[in-house]
C-alpha cells in the first residue's frame, strides 16, 4: 500500500471522519453528572429531528445500526406478530432476518438486486392480509449492498389506499444525511440510522426516529427489555436514561460537531443537492467507461438502470469478472483509495462476486475527492488493461462543474 499521502476509505461506511469531528473527540473524559455534556445533549437531540425532518421522537442507543434494528425491533413487535418486508438487497434481507430471530413472522416481497420496491406489489401483499396480522412494513431507504433507492412516499401510499393499519419503518442507515428523506411528509412511522456513514462519526451510535403512532403501539410490547425500551429515552425522568446507562461521551462531542457542520451551517438541503452532484459525476464516467471505442460495450456498468432509484449516497457497479476484485486491489495499493466490496451481490465463494464494487460518496466528501476516487479508477483499469471508454473523468469534471 502508498505510504505517502492520505489514504481515501471510499466504502460505504464507515465514512470520512471530519477533522473537525475527530479533534472534539480527541478529549478528557467529562463529567458525566452535570456540565458541558448536559448543555449539548438537548441540542444533538433538535438537530437529529431536523436531519430526519420529523417534529416527534428519536433514541439515541449505544450501538451500531444492526443495534439500531433490534431497538425498533423490540419496541415494535411481539412474539408471534406478523411484518412484511421488502427486500431489494442484503441489507433488506438482514432486518428481516433480525426480526425472524425475534419470533415473528416475516412475509417477504423481493424485488431482487436492481430494481426498486414496486408500491403495487405492496398494495396487493396488504389486500391481501385481510385479517390485519401484517403489524410492520419493514424496508429500506437505501440498500448498501444494491445502491437502489426505494421510494418510501409511494409505499406509505399503498398501505393508505388500502387502509392498512400497519406501521411504516424504514432504514435509512445508509441514506440519511444524503438521500432526500421526510420522515413526517411522507408518513414514516419509525426510521432507524447509524452514525458512521452520512453523519460522519465514528460507528457505535445508533439511531431510532419514531412518531406518536409508533410510540402508543409499543406499549403493549413484550418484547421491551430495559435497554432496548424507547420510552426513557424518550421522556426521561434522570439524564443517564437517555443511554440506557453511562452516555457515550466522546461519541456526543464528535456528534455534536458532525450536526454542527451538516444541519447548521451546511443546511440539510443543500447536503441532499451536493451528494445529488457527486452522484451524477459517479454515474456519468461509469457510463462512459462502459460505452467502449466504435459502439463495443466494455461490460462497465451500473448496477440500477433506472437514475430515479439510484442512491445519491453509494453507487454499485459492475465489471466483467475478476476484473472488480483487481480494480480494488490495486487502488488499495498503488493510489491510497480503498473501495467497496460486492457485498451480497453473488453468493460467498461464487466467482461472480468478482465482477462488483461499491464507491462511496456520502458524508465528508466533496468535488476533488470524487473526482480523485474517479482517477485512481481510471488509472487501475489502464494499469490492468482492463477495457473502458474515453473521456469519462472529463465528462464527470463537467457535472460538477454545472
Amino acid at each position: 500500500m502508498t505510504t505517502t499521502g492520505r489514504h481515501y476509505l471510499a466504502i460505504p461506511g464507515p465514512s470520512v471522519i471530519p477533522d473537525r469531528v475527530l479533534n472534539a473527540m480527541h478529549r478528557a473524559s467529562p463529567d458525566i453528572y452535570s456540565g458541558e455534556l448536559h448543555q449539548i445533549v438537548p441540542g444533538i437531540y433538535e438537530d437529529l429531528k431536523k436531519l430526519a425532518r420529523t417534529k416527534h421522537h428519536v433514541a439515541i442507543y449505544v450501538a451500531n445500526g444492526h443495534g439500531a434494528w433490534e431497538a425498533a425491533n423490540t419496541n415494535m413487535f411481539s412474539p408471534g406478530d406478523h411484518a412484511l418486508a421488502l427486500v431489494t438487497g442484503r441489507f433488506g434481507e438482514g432486518w428481516a432476518q433480525s426480526v425472524e430471530a425475534l419470533g415473528v413472522t416475516v412475509d417477504r416481497l423481493d424485488f431482487g438486486k436492481q430494481a426498486a420496491v414496486d408500491p403495487e406489489a405492496v398494495a396487493e401483499a396488504l389486500e391481501a392480509d385481510t385479517g390485519g396480522r401484517i403489524k410492520v412494513v419493514l424496508m429500506s431507504h437505501v440498500d448498501t449492498t444494491t445502491s437502489v433507492r426505494n421510494d418510501v412516499a409511494t409505499v406509505r401510499a399503498a398501505l393508505d389506499r388500502v387502509g392498512h393499519p400497519a406501521l411504516l419503518a424504514v432504514d435509512c442507515i445508509a441514506s440519511l444525511g444524503c438521500d432526500v428523506f421526510e420522515m413526517d411528509l411522507w408518513g414514516v412511522d419509525v426510521m432507524v440510522s447509524a452514525s458512521q456513514k452520512g453523519m460522519m462519526t465514528p460507528p457505535g451510535l445508533g439511531f431510532v426516529w419514531m412518531n406518536e403512532k409508533a410510540r402508543q403501539a409499543s406499549i403493549g410490547s413484550r418484547w421491551r427489555t430495559p435497554y432496548w425500551d424507547w420510552m426513557p429515552r424518550v421522556d426521561p425522568t434522570v439524564f443517564y436514561r437517555l443511554f440506557g446507562g453511562t452516555a457515550p461521551t466522546h461519541h456526543l462531542f464528535g456528534l455534536r460537531a458532525a450536526l454542527d457542520m451538516l444541519v447548521r451551517e451546511e443546511g440539510v438541503e443543500a447536503a441532499w443537492r451536493r451528494h445529488e452532484r457527486l452522484a451524477r459525476a459517479v454515474w456519468t464516467a461509469f457510463d462512459t467507461w462502459g460505452e467502449g471505442e466504435g459502439g463495443t460495450r466494455t461490460g462497465i456498468g451500473l448496477n440500477i438502470a433506472d437514475p430515479s432509484s439510484r442512491s445519491h449516497a453509494v453507487t454499485t457497479v459492475k465489471f466483467v469478472a475478476p476484473h472488480a476484485t483487481k480494480l480494488r486491489k490495486w487502488t488499495q495499493a498503488n493510489a491510497g483509495v480503498t473501495l467497496g466490496i460486492g457485498l451480497g451481490m453473488a453468493p460467498d465463494g461464487d466467482p461472480a462476486g468478482d465482477g462488483y464494487l461499491r464507491i462511496a460518496h456520502m458524508g465528508h466528501v466533496n468535488t476533488h475527492m470524487t473526482l480523485g476516487v474517479l482517477g485512481a479508477i481510471e488509472a487501475g483499469m489502464s494499469a490492468l488493461d482492463i477495457p473502458h471508454g474515453p473521456d469519462a473523468l472529463s465528462r464527470a469534471a463537467a457535472v460538477l462543474a454545472s
